[in-house]
């Protein structure tokens, strides 16, 4: 593939996230929150959860604890009764009591605005924090989940699996005004499209703008095999000993199990690269 230069690669994932941003223009945090409160617990209690699950627990959990002090005051027991279905139940009650308690310590029960002053609260990680402030509007930031961890390294736009390596590495490629939107519309693009096992890549908006990095074609939904019509479907003895002949060519050298991914070999980045849409693209970012 040829080397992309830092100019072309910021040009490209700014191009990314408007085409995105273009057929995703509803993308929003899918948590339902009324107050800052509301989405601290939400964001705490979606560790390790869906956030379907999440919206089905906090209409009860938010009518039976409106504020902060009431958090504080709250039996253990009861409140991990309430949020149990989310998993990590006992763990998040803990955290959530004494998150609450911090709040009144230190903020008179109201929401920090900064990333570092979250991250003081128990249960409150550096993703969750950069969560809440983003959708607080209070800081700019660019959380990191699984999606976009993902999503980052198909595009080519990070080589790390480290979350907060991602999100410097994004911070970087993208102006600041596109950071909130970017996140949830690679949120989104990674639950609809992006998909860990069998991206459809078929149907990508973002395709020619994609390397595909770690995805063989014979992943992508598009190239998944069907059955045919009237052939007999084969024991699970000859399935074994096929595979096994399979695996071990002529001459006697065993190949390696792992499929070799050729997308990031075959995809050349796009001879002129439309300009972006206006909005302070690469504005204060160059390195």
């Amino acid at each position: 593939m040829p080397r992309e230069s830092k100019q072309e690669k910021r040009r490209r994932a700014v191009l990314v996230i408007d085409r995105l941003d273009k057929h995703m223009p509803g993308a929003k945090i899918a948590l339902n929150h009324g107050s800052p409160l509301e989405l601290l617990v939400s964001v705490i209690l979606s560790a390790q959860c869906t956030d379907r699950r999440v919206n089905l627990v906090t209409p009860a959990l938010f009518r039976r604890y409106p504020t902060a002090e009431s958090y504080s005051r709250a039996r253990v027991s009861e409140l991990e009764g309430l949020i149990k279905s989310c998993g990590l139940y006992r763990t998040k009650a803990r955290n959530l009591i004494g998150a609450a308690k911090v709040l009144l310590e230190r903020h008179q029960g109201r929401i920090p605005t900064t990333r570092s002053e979250l991250e003081s609260l128990p249960g409150v990680g550096h993703k969750t924090a950069g969560v809440v402030c983003i959708h607080l509007g209070s800081e700019d930031a660019f959380p990191v989940d699984t999606h976009i961890r993902r999503l980052a390294n198909r595009l080519g736009f990070t080589t790390s699996g480290n979350p907060d390596r991602v999100e410097l590495d994004l911070r970087t490629l993208l102006p600041a005004n596109r950071w909130t939107k970017g996140h949830q519309l690679l949120i989104w693009h990674g639950r609809r499209t992006c998909f860990a096992r069998r991206p459809a890549c078929e149907r990508c908006v973002v395709a020619d703008l994609c390397p595909k990095i770690g995805v063989s074609k014979s992943r992508s939904v598009g190239t998944r095999r069907l059955p045919v019509a009237g052939r007999a479907r084969p024991s699970a003895s000859s399935s074994v000993s096929g595979s096994a002949r399979a695996s071990k060519p002529r001459g006697g050298r065993r190949t390696s199990s792992r499929s070799s991914d050729r997308s990031r070999a075959e995809w050349r980045p796009p001879a002129a690269l439309p300009p972006p849409r206006s909005g302070g693209f690469l504005r204060g970012q160059e390195t």
